[in-house]
């Protein structure tokens, strides 16, 4: 997915979410928004010094699972056995053959700068998320559509800094939260609706800091925190 495609997306995500355009640019998207999330890293082919992204880098030689592919299918990766005189010397032939496998890409379109990614489709930066449409700068999500910044999450759409939770839309900044909708700020909570700020409450609707309050009420808030969010 390129950077024109990649902010179409969040612009989507942004207008579900905020009832806004994003003005914001990927680096200051990612600064703003995905500043805690676990991403893939730039890294280069050991083989062909080309820019490559990996979701490990403990080794420090890499290669793309195109090149590795390309490599298997031409001459393959078995080597001609040989004695060996020392430990030093297994180590060494070990360490020719041991790349770190990189942009990990499994039954997926349009992935980029991405690693360990499965049955997905449009994704940017991101690592270990399987059956995903549209999403960005996300680690460890699956069956979701159109999220930012989210970390192992589940069955969500249109979701910013969503972490921990499952059926969430249309929300920002949920942690350990289930059937959330149209909400922002909310931890450990249970099926709500247009809620702000809350905390281990199930069921409600319009509530503020835990606090009913009227839907009038509730809108004129939720405007006021959603210029408060994208000015901060």
């Amino acid at each position: 997915m390129n950077n024109k495609e990649t902010l179409q997306v969040i612009n989507k995500i942004f207008n579900n979410v905020f009832n806004k355009d994003n003005q914001y640019t990927l680096d200051e998207i990612l600064e703003k928004f995905a500043f805690d999330i676990k991403l893939p890293k730039k890294v280069y082919d050991s083989t062909t010094n080309e820019e490559t992204w990996a979701d490990s880098i403990n080794n420090h030689q890499f290669i793309t699972l195109t090149n590795m592919e390309k490599r298997n299918s031409q001459e393959g990766w078995l080597l001609p056995k040989k004695d060996i005189h020392s430990l030093e010397e297994l180590i060494s032939i070990w360490q020719s053959i041991n790349y770190t496998t990189t942009e990990r890409v499994v039954d997926s379109l349009n992935v980029s700068e991405s690693d360990t990614i499965y049955g997905c489709e449009n994704v940017y930066r991101s690592t270990d998320c399987s059956n995903s449409k549209n999403i960005i700068y996300c680690d460890s999500c699956g069956d979701s559509e159109y999220i930012l910044a989210c970390q192992r999450t589940g069955t969500s759409s249109f979701c910013i800094r969503t972490d921990d939770s499952k059926d969430c839309s249309n929300s920002y900044n949920v942690i350990w939260s289930n059937k959330i909708s149209n909400s922002f700020f909310i931890q450990d909570c249970f099926n709500l609706y247009e809620c702000m700020f809350c905390s281990h409450i199930a069921n409600q609707k319009y509530c503020i800091a835990n606090m009913p309050f009227t839907k009038e009420e509730y809108y004129h808030i939720k405007e006021q925190i959603i210029t408060w969010i994208l000015s901060s």
